[in-house]
């Protein structure tokens, strides 16, 4: 493995999302890399840059030393000059402004500091473009580019989607190493044109869970013909699936319950309005969101079964990227049902942990109603689920990146 010591340092730029002064659980694995590094190196840098739609819009610098107080730093004056720029425009979307920032203030903070970083870790493509350029002026020894989210399709408009590939091309072949969280995306860059001999070494780094929220509820506490569906509730995600699956399964079992954990109101509203036109407003149950992610976990693990029904979205990220929804379905021992649409659901097919199923409902009420049945694929496929999940921790991905990345040529 690669020697991570106190005489490392380490740089780290990525996203939150900020409400009422405070980072949500919506960011770009803040915590799991902090909590990881923090304990093994002699210096960790966090630029953490708000995400379009938060109450803040000018990174935040956060210095961490061993045996030291964190310092908390803001951003140089020459950003209050893109201040009413970045204030324009700051809502959910992906704005070039922001970009712009994302870049500069990985620039601006490196030459305010006077370190040389052993390792760089940028969270999507600005980001590690600013690494690349700073290992040319010798303040960064090794650029991770770390991709949690790509598709070939991103954007409607072409020139802005050419240059997102663009980008994403040059850093990966750039960086030193790519961290991708999920298999199919390598694939898919180089069907998008990158020439997989000038690229940088690949390796898969999912996104993984903290071992409180991987645990099992004895069976004794399981509630029979109770179904989950956890996340965010918009339609990309198909709960609106899992509520029309419901009337077809009622059918054949009475008593079956749908659990929704999710928020948002907008969202939430569409679902109860979809509730009440199938007349299922005694056997749907709204959770609300739950920002704990150990509460979350709690609360899953006594039901039945798990509910991931992606729809098909053409040039959707969900066909590229991790599912965490559903690494955290398996974790607590759900049997998962899903589409052909998140890689992961073909490993944890594969894995006979889930069943895959076409994006509908009437194909959702069978696979249902299949496991219902049979109470030894329930059985077998909980075991799996369990097997799959048991491993799946921050600390061991992150290690076995860096153990992996000891053995390729350019780290």
């Amino acid at each position: 493995m690669i020697s991570l010591t106190n005489d490392t340092k380490v740089l780290i730029a990525t996203f939150s999302v900020w409400k009422n002064k405070k980072r949500t659980s919506l960011n770009g694995n803040v915590e799991p890399l902090l909590d990881f590094f923090l304990p093994k190196v002699g210096k960790t840098v966090l630029i953490d840059q708000p995400y379009p739609g938060s109450d803040m819009v000018l990174p935040r610098i956060e210095v961490y030393k061993r045996g030291e107080k964190p310092k908390i730093y803001g951003s140089s004056a020459f950003f209050y000059l893109l201040y009413p720029f970045l204030k324009m425009v700051n809502y959910h979307d992906t704005h070039p402004s922001f970009k712009i920032r994302d870049f500069l203030s990985i620039i601006d903070w490196c030459f305010r500091d006077n370190s040389v970083y052993d390792y760089f870790i940028g969270l999507e493509a600005a980001n590690a473009m600013a690494g690349i350029f700073l290992r040319k002026l010798g303040r960064i020894k090794k650029v991770i580019y770390y991709v949690s989210d790509y598709s070939p399709k991103r954007f409607r408009i072409k020139i802005i989607n050419d240059f997102y590939l663009w980008l994403d091309r040059f850093c990966a072949m750039h960086a030193d190493i790519i961290w991708d969280v999920s298999k199919a995306m390598q694939p898919a860059r180089i069907e998008a044109g990158l020439d997989s001999t000038k690229s940088a070494p690949v390796l898969h780094v999912p996104n993984a869970l903290y071992p409180k929220q991987i645990g099992i509820a004895p069976l004794e506490d399981i509630k029979p013909f109770t179904l989950v569906f956890m996340g965010t509730l918009g339609p990309e995600n198909g709960p609106d699936i899992a509520v029309e699956a419901l009337p077809i399964v009622l059918k054949k079992f009475s008593k079956t319950m749908l659990h929704i954990v999710g928020g948002g109101e907008e969202d939430t509203k569409r679902l109860k309005n979809l509730t009440e036109k199938l007349e299922l407003e005694k056997y749907v149950v709204f959770h609300g969101f739950i920002g704990d992610r150990e509460k979350i976990s709690k609360t899953i693990r006594i039901f039945s079964l798990a509910l991931a029904p992606y729809p098909y979205i053409d040039g959707s990220p969900r066909l590229y990227g991790d599912a965490t929804k559903i690494r955290a379905y398996l974790a607590a021992g759900l049997p998962v049902i899903t589409t052909f649409v998140p890689p992961l659901g073909k490993d944890a097919a594969e894995a006979g942990a889930a069943i895959q199923v076409k994006d509908d409902h009437k194909a959702f009420a069978n696979a249902i109603t299949k496991i219902f049945t049979d109470k030894n694929l329930y059985f077998s496929m909980r075991n799996r689920a369990i097997s799959f999940a048991k491993e799946n921790t921050w600390e061991n991905e992150f290690t076995k990146a860096f153990v992996q990345m000891s053995k390729v040529a350019r780290v």
